[in-house]
């Protein structure tokens, strides 16, 4: 069966006309919102077009140095950005990519219904249900302080769990945004401060329901950096 051709740039532009319901859950210094932002199709369409299209780092660019040895991340991963960027990440320096057309598509998409202008996103892409990313804290001192993070993910439902920075004392709860394949998740720069993102399997965001041997998905993470981005995480 041939393949249907989308112009994303016109699909987008009369998608950000268009009136999206935005839910929004709260806690303790915790304030997201979430939509659900693509047409099943539009959202089918261009996960096939962004698994054609990106390319992600391999080799030494793939690791991180945990305790002074080396390891493999587990999980694929890329960064896309404005000219002169880099990104840092526990030991590794990597220039990232010029933006794509598709992934600039994406971008102005965001900043029309959100309203926030973004420098750089990092592709995360999770192969099937053991790749993961590990509790980390989005509290880079490069990071506009004043623009949210927007994720969009695509592909296999999973949950995305955030958890208070005292989260690991007894008692604490955790809150899971409802999955959905198409759903942005908005993080007032307060929260980046407090929240801990987690996509380990067990207790993690990206966390497959059915089979975890074949159920894949990205999470395209929009973020405004000053000058240079550094980014630690294992």
């Amino acid at each position: 069966m041939k393949r249907m051709k989308i112009d994303f740039e016109d699909a987008f532009e009369k998608l950000a006309k268009t009136s999206l319901e935005k839910k929004k859950t709260t806690a303790e210094n915790l304030d997201l919102d979430y939509i659900v932002l693509l047409p099943k199709t539009l959202a089918s369409e261009l996960l096939k077009q962004l698994e054609d299209t990106v390319e992600y780092l391999d080799g030494d660019l793939s690791k991180v140095k945990v305790f002074g040895k080396w390891h493999q991340i587990p999980r694929q991963q890329v960064a896309y950005e404005d000219d002169g960027m880099v990104y840092r990440f526990s030991g590794n320096t990597i220039p990232a990519k010029p933006w794509t057309q598709l992934l600039r598509s994406v971008r102005d998409l965001i900043k029309n219904v959100i309203g926030f202008d973004y420098n750089f996103v990092l592709i995360n892409r999770y192969r099937n249900g053991k790749d993961h990313i590990g509790e980390h804290k989005d509290n880079e001192v490069e990071l506009d302080k004043n623009t949210p993070i927007a994720s969009l993910s695509l592909g296999q439902q999973r949950v995305f769990v955030l958890k208070h920075q005292d989260a690991r004392k007894k008692g604490s709860d955790k809150r899971n945004v409802p999955p959905s394949n198409t759903t942005i998740k908005v993080l007032i720069s307060t929260v980046n401060n407090i929240i801990l993102n987690s996509s380990k399997n067990g207790i993690a965001t990206r966390k497959s329901f059915i089979d975890e041997s074949t159920h894949k998905s990205l999470l395209v993470s929009f973020f405004t950096a000053q000058q240079e981005y550094s980014w630690h995480q294992s």
